[in-house]
């Protein structure tokens, strides 16, 4: 089972721990405003799309694939198909 637990560290940017099993990595993820421009949800909780996104990401990557630090615009350009349309369907 995946735990993944999301924690303010300032503005637009977030810490994500993910456990699995007896493996912890920890991530910092941020939230440019360009990204929240082309998500289009202006309503959407910044904590609920980290959290969201990491998910995504486990899904198609281990957790110690996932860079230490990154930008959630890196998704839009790593996976341009179908990203900010799951995303948008896991906030709704």
């Amino acid at each position: 089972m995946t735990d993944i637990t999301t924690k303010p560290m300032g503005e637009h940017r977030y810490g994500a721990t993910v456990r699995e099993g007896d493996l912890t990595t920890d991530h910092v993820v941020r939230v440019t405003d360009d990204f929240l421009d082309a998500l289009a949800l202006p309503d959407a909780d910044e904590e609920q799309i980290v959290r969201e996104s990491v998910a995504f990401l486990l899904e198609r990557e281990k957790s110690t694939e996932l860079y230490e630090e990154f930008e959630l615009d890196l998704l839009i350009d790593k996976f341009p198909d179908d990203y900010l349309d799951e995303l948008r369907a896991r906030l709704s």
